[in-house]
């Protein structure tokens, strides 16, 4: 007689829960019923409106915020790292202490040094003037650093350049631990994503799918959403023509249609709404001539530092050019040089007439911190906004740009970065323009009002100068690109960041890579035959700590091999033998990696 086998395939229990979670900030409900579950591996992104509540809900996932309602569970045993959007350095002296308080409850950190080199930092550096972008960079080395189960970044491209962002994307594609992030940065989420939680209205709301998959998966719901409210509008309708003219019935029939009207009635009045969109408009002006600006041969350097050299365009009325390059690389230098602002060394410059430029600065330099909302946008000058030629109520014209009527007295360093940024752009759109500079323009803004901020440059009448560090956001709008090719050598390519990306065959950071590369060997050929002179003293330090950690790697490796060797440690404790399992191929990976770093080391000394 034949025997049927059943197997029983179980999902592995998740690394993090949150279920039901709610929190009020004041009267005001921010989280209401918000769920997530994180498996061993997942991808997750977060996406949502500005002030629906991702970075609030990632807080709570890391443990630093407690909900009003719901619960928090982490998996025993695992660990997790959070990237706050604005790190805090001011306890410690050095970049140094600040990366090593973040190893605890973590393995050594051999990776600190590799971090430190790529992110373009040095450990021995003080806190206390570090730049925002500095600080960051910083806050990643700490929080890759740690090799967590559960990686949780809340906006980790703010303040990078191209070459970092390609850099961390690679480094957390290549990463088996679980990521939640959060990004306004689409190509960024594109390559990353694999699931994708939406904060909309206090709730949350999952697809299995990236992304790539996550806009049009929303507008089908929200046309859903849209199609059921009327329906429920009809209904009630159709139910109060019945009570006002509906043939009478018996009382207790009647009675329970009368409780159903008042239910509906109470669904309606509870719904959430979405927000409405960023109403962004420009003043009409007149026309610039046809050429905006023409620069032949100019040449700029600061002491012995190069920026430009020999380079030569021209802007026409209507073209969107975008400057792309790393940090430090001279594009706001040769911003100023194409508006005027600023005279090269050698070289000539012609600009167009009747220009009227409009500036909206990534350090959002031209916002008073300590003014208020309302004065920020009329200067300090009554209630009334000043746009063009015309005047509005200023708590009309912060609705366009989805400011509240009681954030009127709000001074600026208490709004987010978001609002930051939304507030720059309205107080810039007031007036009138033909030149439109935009200088890392997508820096807090969330994916919405990208998208309108793109429709605007569609739709601009003038010339647009776009700097950012935004491969999606440069593809959506500029139809020319001048890129950094090598120090001092500027080339100007047909189309978006892909375009240029396709015509020269590499991106900013396969260019710059290959600029270290060619130093290296052109410091090789001049350098002396003595082999101990290729290695810089972290190397020599991290070539005289390399066999002692893999020694000790050996040894946890067969200390994991003999707890597997049991026969009955599954039956005993199946969650402990997974755990030891899993525990035996991050070590035998970084095993691996060790050995990797040791042969590079050594080839380079005996090179």
């Amino acid at each position: 007689m034949s025997r049927k086998i059943f197997v029983i395939y179980s999902m592995a229990p998740p690394l993090l829960t949150l279920d039901n979670i709610a929190l009020t900030f004041g009267s005001t409900p921010l989280l209401a019923d918000a769920n997530m579950r994180v498996y061993e591996g997942d991808r997750i992104c977060l996406v949502g409106r500005n002030g629906s509540g991702k970075s609030t809900f990632l807080k709570i996932a890391a443990g630093f915020v407690e909900p009003d309602a719901g619960e928090r569970f982490l998996k025993p045993g695992i660990t997790a790292r959070y990237l706050p959007q604005e790190p805090d350095l001011s306890e410690f002296d050095t970049i140094g202490d600040y990366v090593n308080s973040g190893l605890e409850g973590a393995e050594q950190g051999y990776k600190i040094p590799y971090y430190l080199d790529a992110l373009g930092l040095d450990e021995t550096s003080g806190t206390k003037n570090l730049s925002g972008g500095e600080a960051r960079r910083s806050a990643l080395v700490r929080t890759l650093a740690a090799e967590p189960d559960i990686l949780m970044l809340d906006e980790p491209t703010n303040h990078l350049d191209l070459p970092a962002i390609e850099w961390l994307e690679n480094e957390l594609s290549s990463m088996r631990c679980a990521i939640i992030l959060i990004s306004h940065d689409r190509r960024f989420l594109e390559k990353l994503s694999r699931k994708t939680v939406w904060m909309d209205r206090g709730e949350t709301r999952a697809i299995d799918k990236g992304f790539a998959h996550f806009e049009d998966w929303r507008d089908e719901y929200l046309e859903q959403e849209a199609l059921d409210r009327h329906k429920l509008d009809r209904k009630i309708v159709r139910e109060q023509h019945w009570i006002v003219h509906g043939v009478s019935g018996r009382r207790k029939r009647n009675m329970r249609r009368v409780k159903e009207l008042a239910n509906l009635r109470k669904n309606v009045k509870e719904q959430r709404h979405v927000k409405g969109d960023v109403q962004f408009a420009t003043v009409d002006t007149q026309k610039s001539g046809k050429l905006v600006a023409e620069l032949k041969n100019i040449s700029k350097s600061f002491g012995e530092r190069l920026i430009i050299k020999d380079f030569s365009t021209r802007v026409m009325r209507g073209d969107r050019m975008g400057l792309v390059g790393p940090n430090g690389a001279g594009k706001t230098t040769l911003l100023k040089i194409l508006m005027g602002e600023l005279e090269p060394d050698t070289g000539t410059v012609r600009l167009g007439v009747n220009l009227e430029t409009l500036i909206v600065d990534q350090k959002r330099e031209s916002l008073n911190p300590d003014w208020t909302l309302s004065e920020a946008l009329t200067d300090g000058r009554g209630d009334n906004v000043i746009i063009g030629d015309k005047q509005r109520h200023v708590q009309s014209y912060m609705k366009d740009f989805l400011f509240l009527p009681e954030q009127a007295r709000t001074p600026v360093h208490a709004l987010s970065g978001g609002e930051r940024g939304r507030l720059q752009l309205a107080r810039g759109l007031r007036l009138p323009s033909n030149l439109l500079v935009l200088d890392e323009p997508t820096n807090d803004l969330d994916l919405e009002t990208l998208d309108l901020l793109q429709e605007l440059i569609a739709d601009y009448e003038g010339t647009v100068l776009l700097v950012s560090h935004d491969r999606d956001f440069l593809d959506r709008t500029v139809s020319k690109t001048i890129a950094y090719e090598s120090p001092g050598l500027w080339q100007v390519y047909a189309g978006g960041y892909s375009d240029m990306v396709a015509q020269r065959g590499e991106g900013v950071r396969a260019r710059k890579e290959k600029e270290k590369k060619e130093k290296a060997e052109i410091k090789t050929e001049t350098a002396p035959n003595s082999g101990s002179n290729k290695l810089s003293y972290k190397h020599k330090f991290r070539l005289e700590q390399l066999p002692g950690e893999m020694e000790a790697c050996e040894d946890v490796i067969t200390q994991f091999e003999a707890k597997l060797a049991d026969p009955d440690l599954f039956a005993k404790d199946p969650d402990g033998f997974t755990k030891i399992a899993n525990d035996l191929e991050k070590a035998k990976s970084r095993l691996d990696t060790l050995e990797t770093e040791w042969l590079e080391l050594e080839a380079l000394k005996d090179g």
